[in-house]
């Protein structure tokens, strides 16, 4: 019989979902438009900040010496030699977009290096650069140009190398990048989208049955207040995961095009094992969101009123989430006790490959626990005519 009294309240609730339309699309869309911003923005950054991949750079120059000139690929730069007369028209046409970098050489510039030593009274020969750097391919010719000089300039003082073997010296793998990306990123961008997707479906389950009346008509059935809190809590959980998992699908689809070629992801460095874990801290996670979310909603008196009671609630869980981008993985099991901050920590525990199970179990059984507390606390609230019908 109790059981079948959860199961009621909990096919209630989820039908009065799944039978709306609009609440489903609100559900996944969060999901859909998350992909299309970031690849978009990733896109748009790339555009922004990257060349085309057939750009040469365009190179002015003055009074350029010989030991420079031969240096200057004439299939990677587009090379123009001027004279110091033209220099101001050149700048006018770097400002203006119109030119990518002016490069003027002190004259005899190859004499004066030749007669330089850095412990005489006289300064460095100087060369001058001029470029845009609102433009994108102003600024990747002054890189170009800046890296030939430095690599002349090393040219005639070497005395030793640093990684000109010509091997691969960045011994990062692809799960290292992986792993550090997803450990500081993925626990905010979780408990954001998780709190949001309970936000969204909590306060109206049941500040919005207050709000309309038709609660009263389930307070009055012989069903027992702990099973309606119970079934409440189960299927406002299976929503808030639709809506938290079409978000994260979302974000894991859209972080390479966001990152670029700059960075290597792959979600296929974890195992099957590891993302079993993390749908346990997830779903523990939600039944902590939700049950705290439902308390808040059966103490307000509309919709509204929870929203402005929750936002307090979501910029503390915001913050926590934040905590995983400036610090390692906790050791101290007694902080796994905390809530949301245990969640936090069991994730990127799980996304940095080191994820302890004692801490991970610890944080599960503490969730739980607190939903249990949460479940007692609604229930009393049920139980009371004042809290519910708002005297």
């Amino acid at each position: 019989m109790k059981n079948s009294a959860i199961f009621t309240i909990f096919k209630k609730e989820l039908f009065r979902f799944f039978k709306d339309r609009r609440t489903l699309v609100a559900l996944i869309m969060p999901g859909i438009l998350i992909y299309m911003i970031y690849s978009l923005m990733g896109g748009a950054m790339s555009d922004a900040f990257m060349p085309d991949d057939e750009y040469t750079p365009r190179i002015v120059a003055v009074d350029l010496p010989d030991s420079v000139g031969s240096m200057i690929d004439g299939e990677t730069a587009e090379l123009t030699i001027i004279t110091s007369d033209k220099i101001d028209e050149v700048k006018e046409q770097i400002a203006e977009d119109e030119q990518d970098i002016l490069v003027v050489f002190p004259a005899g510039f190859d004499e004066l290096v030749a007669n330089y030593t850095p412990s005489g009274n006289t300064p460095a020969p100087n060369i001058d650069i001029y470029y845009n750097s609102t433009s994108t391919d102003s600024t990747t010719a002054y890189t170009y140009m800046v890296t030939l000089l430095d690599a002349y300039e090393s040219s005639m003082t070497n005395k030793f190398d640093v990684n000109m073997g010509g091997g691969a010296y960045d011994l990062a793998s692809d799960e290292d990048m992986t792993s550090m990306i997803f450990s500081m990123i993925m626990p905010m961008l979780l408990v954001m989208l998780l709190f949001s997707g309970c936000m969204a479906v909590a306060p109206e389950s049941i500040a919005g049955e207050k709000e309309r009346g038709t609660i009263a008509t389930l307070l009055i059935t012989p069903t027992k207040r702990s099973h309606i809190a119970i079934g409440k809590i189960l299927a406002l959980s299976i929503m808030a995961l639709i809506s938290g998992a079409s978000s994260t699908l979302g974000v894991v689809l859209s972080l390479p095009k966001l990152m670029g070629d700059t960075v290597s992801i792959d979600g296929s460095v974890y195992g099957a094992m590891d993302y079993l874990m993390l749908a346990v801290v997830i779903l523990s996670t939600v039944l902590v969101f939700v049950t705290v979310i439902s308390i808040i909603s059966a103490y307000a008196k509309s919709v509204k009123e929870a929203g402005t009671y929750v936002t307090p609630l979501m910029i503390v869980s915001m913050l926590i989430g934040l905590s995983g981008m400036f610090g390692t993985v906790a050791s101290n099991t007694a902080l796994y006790l905390i809530p949301i901050y245990n969640s936090v920590q069991s994730m990127i525990g799980i996304f940095s490959f080191s994820a302890s199970i004692p801490n991970m179990v610890v944080t599960v059984i503490s969730n739980i626990a607190f939903t249990g507390i949460g479940v007692f606390v609604l229930t009393r609230m049920f139980n009371s005519e004042r809290i519910m019908f708002n005297k």
